[in-house]
């Protein structure tokens, strides 16, 4: 399989980027899907000088082995959100982003929900609403290869 290694460079510079996309939404809460969202998110909610920033799991790959059903759990309560912007680092298949779109669309009806991610593959059944890169090969993100 080829890989492509993802450094702390050029994720600031695409993060940078996805948050000049994001600015126009104005959201009030950003919502990270751990783990793979968790970076990211907190340097855009730097950026975007959010304070409300918060995190719901969702387990659908192991390594790079895809499970047979997504779990979610952890979802905080944003019933005071106005506009949630759910952050990931990448939309593989699509199918993680797209339940949790729905999920939160569905607990919290009142709210505008879109979605951020640094890659994409073309493939999936979800499209981020914003985003920067297209996946072409699988992704080594510098925060799950400097650690062991």
């Amino acid at each position: 399989m080829n890989t492509f290694n993802y450094t702390y460079d050029l994720f600031k510079n695409d993060t940078q980027k996805l948050v000049n996309k994001c600015k126009q939404f104005e959201p009030d809460v950003i919502l990270a899907i751990a783990r793979g969202g968790l970076s990211l998110s907190h340097h855009m909610a730097q950026a975007l000088n959010i304070r409300n920033l918060y995190t719901l799991n969702s387990i659908y790959y192991e390594n790079n082995i895809k499970k047979d059903k997504i779990k979610i759990f952890n979802v905080p309560d944003i019933k005071n959100a106005r506009k949630i912007l759910i952050v990931d680092d990448i939309v593989d298949s699509g199918e993680t982003l797209k339940t949790v779109t729905k999920l939160i669309n569905d607990k919290f009806p009142h709210t505008t929900c879109k979605t951020a991610t640094l890659f994409y593959k073309k493939t999936a059944i979800f499209k981020p609403d914003f985003t920067i890169n297209e996946a072409t090969h699988w992704i080594n993100f510098f925060w799950e290869s400097d650690i062991s």
